[in-house]
């Protein structure tokens, strides 16, 4: 059986923390995960200091970024496996005991999809859904430029993943920034790793607002897959 941490990452999130982590089992094989670490982005609002009162490790990133936050885990947390929880209320902790089930069955990648028929998806009550159709174009050309074999992967950007720690040595993950998580799923495309994804349900912030603004977000995106896209499997 794989060890399993589970990564916690925050920055500033000290009002989502406070009714998030009480929601959160305890470490152990029923949980999905054997331990807890944090991996903070420089929070000025008390979030290190409420990780630190709830006995959880917390690790600084050296940069500012997500993709940071992912290779700072890689990088000192000792696991065989490693799954990412932002605590801001979009992603449901019920879910975090479907991991070790899917990493056991030999999944490299696990992806929680918003995008899959059972799934819900934040934006499903609007009439003008724009996140969400920006995802699934961006789901359709990684797909398409990069997917050889295997099912098709539904939910290519979500942070709610986890992944072994083979695999990210494999893949050579460079992201610094909010891509990291597209560049994973490009990067296993090409490699032709085991990807199994499964539903989940999105719920709403519980407090604060998102630091990514749509436009510049995308061009992000568009540049990261371009890049990926001259690389080919040179990484």
């Amino acid at each position: 059986m794989k060890k399993i941490a589970l990564c916690i990452l925050a920055r500033n999130e000290l009002d989502c923390l406070k009714v998030m982590l009480p929601m959160l089992p305890k470490p152990g094989p029923d949980a999905g995960f054997d331990m807890i670490c944090a991996v903070d982005g420089g929070s000025t609002d008390g979030t290190v200091e409420f990780f630190k009162e709830n006995n959880i490790r917390v690790l600084s990133q050296s940069k500012r970024g997500r993709g940071d936050a992912f290779l700072t885990a890689f990088r000192e947390i000792d696991a065989d496996a490693y799954v990412f929880f932002s605590p801001d209320g979009n992603e449901d902790p019920k879910d975090l005991g479907k991991f070790r089930k899917l990493f056991d069955e030999g999944a490299d990648l696990v992806i929680a999809s918003r995008m899959m028929r059972e799934s819900v998806n934040e934006e499903d009550g609007q009439l003008l859904k724009w996140r969400k159709w920006a995802n699934l174009a961006f789901n359709f050309l990684a797909n398409m430029l990069f997917r050889s074999k295997g099912p098709y992967i539904t939910d290519s950007i979500n942070g709610y993943r986890g992944i072994t720690k083979a695999a990210a040595t494999h893949l050579n993950l460079s992201a610094y920034d909010y891509t990291i998580e597209y560049q994973m799923t490009m990067r296993a495309l090409k490699k032709k790793i085991n990807i199994v994804e499964f539903p989940t349900v999105e719920g709403p912030r519980i407090a604060g607002e998102t630091g990514a603004q749509s436009i510049p977000t995308g061009i992000r995106f568009l540049k990261r897959l371009w890049s990926e896209l001259l690389l080919g499997s040179r990484f």
